[in-house]
């Protein structure tokens, strides 16, 4: 099978026909085999309805429907589980993202020998107060972060190689930084293409201003990840260690400074009245924090990850 695309949703009911058939027609003057995997996720509209009737009209469109909205990089997630193409194309539904792209990002691909292609909507239709600069502001954070040299990291619209989805856990809200998931996980030929913005035909988005703000919680957490997450115990430990040594000779010096004046019978205070005993104090409690934490981070380590995970309530088309 040459493509398959992967679609997450929630309460798109307006544009899913139309999207379909957008899709369809692209894939027949291609004549690519194909799969398209609409991922329902948690929809209190009629999208699974049509999803379902799209599905019996065309075998190729699969559906699955989760129990609740776990969110998008869950979606993901699913998708990428259930995609049996040779190149993975993930889209939104809301039909900002145009699917006559397709043919290209393909390309880049199978000739081009990407491992991954991220669209950049260069020219965008959203507000430039509350979508555009603070988009500019998150993409440099991002950038400068993580090195993956990409202008528009929150595009819904990529290609991938199947091994790289295949490879790759996309948990939290972590959808936003496929490419460095991607980087991390050895796979470093990662393009990028200027791509068509379309301006929202239905609905409302289903992003506020929140997701810059966690946008950027996640990328501290995913830049943490990337480089301690898997030796946590040499961030916190080595800190843990050097401020407790620091503050142990501290407190040495201060009680050795006692007893000398006390031998050399020079005036004296008692140690508790000098700031620095307990700034010394401190320090060496903050240091012992900090290595408990390396200590416990390792032995999380090797525990079970036991985040929610999406619960799948149905599925159409897909071999059983």
């Amino acid at each position: 099978m040459n493509l398959s695309i992967v679609i997450p949703l929630l309460n798109e009911e307006e544009s899913l026909q139309e999207l379909h058939d957008w899709i369809v027609s692209v894939m027949k003057a291609q004549q690519y085999s194909y799969e398209v995997i609409f991922i329902d996720d948690g929809s209190t509209d009629r999208s699974w309805e049509i999803i379902e009737k799209l599905s019996g009209e065309n075998p190729n469109i699969k559906g699955i429907r989760f129990l609740k909205n776990f969110g998008k990089s869950q979606a993901l997630h699913a998708g990428f589980a259930k995609a049996q193409g040779d190149v993975v194309i993930t889209m939104d539904a809301d039909l900002q993202d145009n699917p006559e792209e397709i043919p290209e990002l393909n390309e880049m691909i199978v000739k081009g020998h990407y491992d991954l292609v991220s669209g950049w909507k260069k020219k965008r239709y959203d507000s430039m107060v509350s979508k555009n600069l603070p988009s500019k502001l998150f993409n440099w954070a991002a950038r400068r972060t993580s090195g993956v040299q990409l202008n528009d990291f929150n595009c819904g619209l990529k290609a991938y190689k199947n091994t790289v989805v295949k490879n790759i856990e996309v948990s939290g809200e972590m959808h936003r930084y496929i490419p460095v998931l991607a980087k991390n996980a050895g796979f470093s030929k990662i393009g990028e293409k200027v791509v068509k913005h379309q301006a929202r035909k239905y609905g409302e988005t289903k992003f506020g201003m929140d997701r810059f703000i966690n946008g950027f919680l996640d990328l501290i957490t995913i830049w943490f990840l990337s480089r301690f997450g898997k030796r946590p115990m040499h961030l916190f430990g080595a800190w843990g260690s050097i401020m407790f040594v620091i503050g142990f000779f501290s407190a040495g010096y201060i009680g050795f400074s006692k007893l000398y004046r006390l031998y050399s019978d020079l005036p004296y205070d008692l140690v508790t009245n000098n700031p620095w005993f307990y700034i010394s104090l401190t320090t060496m409690i903050i240091g012992t924090q900090f290595f408990l934490a390396g200590f416990l981070g390792e032995i999380i380590l090797r525990t079970k990850n036991n985040e929610e995970r999406y619960k799948i309530s149905e599925e159409v088309n897909f071999k059983k």
